[in-house]
């Protein structure tokens, strides 16, 4: 699985480790999905992108991420 992950969390200045407080892991395990080698439970997933869209987005739902844009499955996932 590739994710968005690593390059929305640069462009929000934000660390791993904030991320994952953010979200309740820890930075290796953000590591780890920014680096394909995790895959996030659906929870996981929907807070990640809750987390993005609320500071990049804030008010303006009209914009907002849906968890394919993040998470994106390689068509040989399967």
């Amino acid at each position: 699985m590739r994710t968005m992950i690593k390059y929305l969390r640069q462009e929000l200045k934000m660390s791993q480790k904030e991320l994952g407080d953010k979200v309740g892991v820890t930075r290796q395990t953000i590591n780890a999905l920014e680096n394909g080698r995790y895959n996030p439970s659906l929870f996981l997933a929907y807070e990640i992108t809750q987390v993005f869209n609320k500071m990049l987005f804030k008010a303006d739902r009209s914009k907002y991420f849906v968890m394919e844009e993040i998470f994106i499955f390689d068509d040989d996932y399967y």
